[in-house]
């Protein structure tokens, strides 16, 4: 029998959910850092691509399992319901990669953050109180990676909540798209 929902199993279902999201993205983050020390351009950048590509699909399916299962699970779940679920495990899980990143960087080694500085420096030639604000700028760069990671993966998953709780109702009330027809459902007792 299927229980009956409220804003605690709600909550508690979001951080279920937000728990693997961010697993999967930080998973995907530290397999990308891996591939960064490997000293091959080519190697980091085939999985920087194969990963986001990963990352970005493996994150819509899951969303469609999560709300899918709430629907399933519970009684009486709404279209909101479902939204809200998606949302707040974006809130949950982006806090998880968000922090991840923001370590990343706060521990990266001095001479990686300055080749990252020169090479910015020579794609953008700056003057020397540009090079002063950039200078002062890289100790706050952890906390504006958590902040703006945080916000990305917010945004990114209540847009994606929005379009898959109205697709999984949607395909409640129509089937699922490109099924094909039953066959014949008549059985020996129905007769």
């Amino acid at each position: 029998m299927k229980g009956k929902l409220d804003n605690t199993i709600l909550w508690n279902e979001a951080a279920k959910a937000g728990v693997l999201f961010g697993l999967v993205s930080v998973s995907c983050l530290a397999l990308k850092e891996l591939a960064g020390m490997s000293g091959s351009n080519f190697l980091t950048q085939a999985a920087f691509i194969i990963l986001w590509t990963v990352e970005f699909f493996g994150c819509i399916l899951l969303m469609k399992k999560v709300q899918l299962d709430l629907r399933d699970k519970y009684q009486d779940v709404k279209m909101a319901d479902t939204f809200k679920l998606g949302r707040r495990a974006a809130l949950l899980s982006g806090l998880l990669l968000a922090s991840a990143q923001a370590l990343i960087i706060l521990y990266m080694p001095q001479e990686t953050m300055d080749q990252l500085v020169s090479a910015v420096s020579e794609a953008m030639p700056m003057g020397a109180a540009q090079q002063e604000q950039m200078d002062g700028m890289l100790d706050k760069l952890p906390l504006l990676t958590f902040l703006f990671q945080w916000m990305y993966c917010f945004l990114y998953g209540t847009v994606l909540s929005s379009i898959m709780s109205r697709y999984i109702f949607l395909e409640k009330i129509f089937g699922p798209p490109f099924q094909n027809p039953p066959e014949d459902e008549n059985t020996p007792d129905e007769q």
